[in-house]
């Protein structure tokens, strides 16, 4: 089954009379559990992929189908909340609200989307994280591979569909960086989510299922 699906997909600027395309007429599938690797230069338009897939942009032309569903067809309410309950985002700078402890920080988006938290599951995240003694800490208390593995639990902690990381190991050495990934992919196939990664790391992007290199906002 189709997780991800973009047809004829293109993200069009206009500067003065002249077209800048961040990406031109694309076409992807990805498969439910698959691990994607997104690579390419800075500038070549894989972030832009991302957030258009991640309902964060939306398209000039073509269409995207998340789980089914047409973005486009969804008000920007309705965007907003099949986001919050179906993709799991991890950014490069973590985005941890610093007044807010890990477990505060790991459960937001249960309490912004007005859910219940299960306690077993956040135990098991904060086990399988190695976050458990960490867990009434502040961000500015953590390393920045463990405040990485409190963005992935909070991405997690909806049970999303797909999880989408840009860049996840940017701020993170090389050793850190690769036992980040190597945890996000042991995560999406214990608790089988699709996993897409934008990197412009080829040792990373290795670690993946299928790798799907972008120039010049077209697919290679």
């Amino acid at each position: 089954m189709a997780i991800v699906e973009t047809k004829n997909l293109s993200k069009i600027y206009h500067l003065g009379t002249n077209k800048v395309y961040a990406l031109n007429n694309v076409n992807l599938s990805i498969q439910e559990g698959e691990f994607v690797a997104i690579i390419g230069a800075s500038g070549s338009g894989k972030t832009s992929l991302l957030n258009l897939i991640g309902a964060l942009d939306t398209p000039t032309e073509g269409e995207i189908l998340v789980k089914g569903f047409k973005l486009s067809s969804l008000s920007q309410n309705e965007q907003t909340i099949f986001r919050r309950r179906n993709i799991g985002f991890v950014f490069q700078n973590f985005n941890l609200i610093p007044v807010l402890n890990v477990y505060e920080n790991i459960i937001l988006p249960l309490k912004l989307d007005g859910r219940s938290v299960d306690h077993d599951y956040v135990e098991l995240l904060l086990e399988n994280l190695k976050l458990k003694d960490k867990m009434y800490q502040l961000p500015n208390t953590l390393s920045g591979g463990q405040q990485q593995r409190v963005a992935i639990a909070r991405a997690l902690i909806t049970r999303p569909a797909i999880i989408l990381a840009d860049e996840p190991t940017g701020n993170l050495d090389s050793k850190t960086g690769t036992e980040v990934i190597s945890l996000m992919k042991f995560l999406s196939i214990k608790f089988h989510q699709t996993l897409m990664i934008v990197t412009h790391n080829e040792e990373i992007a290795q670690m993946s299922d299928r790798i799907i290199r972008i120039e010049d906002g077209k697919i290679c």
